[in-house]
């Protein structure tokens, strides 16, 4: 039996955790050979030797990860622990030239932090229409907006347009105007 202890110094502890340790409970179910304890910013990982280098090093790429977008969701933190892939790791440790969307106020640097959304940036620098759908919440609309807003600001277009669907789904709009 092997013990390693991983300091998460570089990282937020609570995003790593996650709220009510879910992304800890995540790790724990990943890796059901090994023992996982959490105390302040360090983990504890206990079992057969193989498994506690496997845990080590997914460990250290999710914090590398976290390190370097700031925040990670428990889907994409899974897609994480779970991506063995030659794709997934390519796309999680390797900035891209099209990571940056836009430079917000201050600086601030609008990217494109998963996976999926990295594949919305490159499709639509192909296509003239992309069309994203999924679960709310994985920033679809949030990376739709920043690609306007760079098109805008490189002065590819002159204006950007936000519409709503005039077809209730399922709430009512209320007042639209023309009606």
């Amino acid at each position: 039996m092997t013990e390693t202890i991983i300091n998460l110094e570089t990282v937020n502890p609570i995003e790593f955790f996650g709220v009510n340790n879910g992304k800890l409970d995540i790790l724990k179910k990943k890796f059901p050979l090994l023992k996982i304890l959490s105390r302040g910013t360090q983990i504890k990982l206990s079992g057969s030797p193989e498994q506690v280098g496997i845990g080590q090093g997914k460990n250290r790429f999710a914090s590398a990860i976290l390190e370097r977008n700031g925040h990670v969701s428990e889907n994409y933190f899974e897609q994480i622990l779970g991506g063995d892939d030659a794709e997934t790791v390519d796309h999680l440790c390797r900035p891209h030239p099209n990571d940056i969307l836009v430079f917000g106020p201050n600086g601030k640097t609008v990217r494109a932090r998963t996976v999926n959304q990295k594949r919305m940036v490159g499709a639509a620098e192909k296509n003239d229409v992309v069309f994203a759908i999924g679960p709310a919440g994985t920033g679809k609309t949030y990376t739709a907006v920043a690609l306007a807003v760079r098109a805008l600001k490189n002065k590819m277009v002159k204006k950007i347009i936000l519409t709503r669907p005039a077809v209730e789904a399922g709430e009512s709009l209320g007042f639209l105007p023309g009606t």
